[in-house]
């Protein structure tokens, strides 16, 4: 059985940083592309960053140059560091497993 299980969100000021895991388990990591995805009330879920099993990584245009996307495939985890914070960035930040598996989802809230 597939699990991701999401950690680090938080409530932060605008211009501070968080970074987000996802613990994956009941699947072979390694071979998959992951990534991070956000939702707020009202709108879809949206994608925040992936990361291909080969390494290459994709941003959406609003966090470009100030959130990275890593993968640890030891550890079975996903990362993302948020840098310079925003109040747009307030969301429910979700994990996925090649859009087919998900996290529960952590909260970032951004505070001006």
């Amino acid at each position: 059985q597939v699990r991701l299980v999401e950690s680090g969100g938080g409530l932060v000021q605008a211009g501070g940083s968080l970074r987000l895991s996802c613990a994956a388990q009941g699947i072979i990591f390694s071979a998959n592309n992951v990534g991070w995805y956000r939702q707020t009330p009202g709108n879809e879920r949206e994608l925040v960053a992936e990361i291909f099993r080969g390494g290459t990584t994709n941003y959406a245009d609003s966090v470009k140059g100030r959130f990275t996307i890593s993968r640890d495939n030891a550890k079975t985890t996903i990362y993302l560091q948020m840098n310079n914070l925003k109040r747009e960035d307030t969301a429910v930040y979700y994990c996925t497993v090649r859009q087919l598996y998900w996290g529960q989802g952590t909260q970032v809230t951004v505070s001006s």
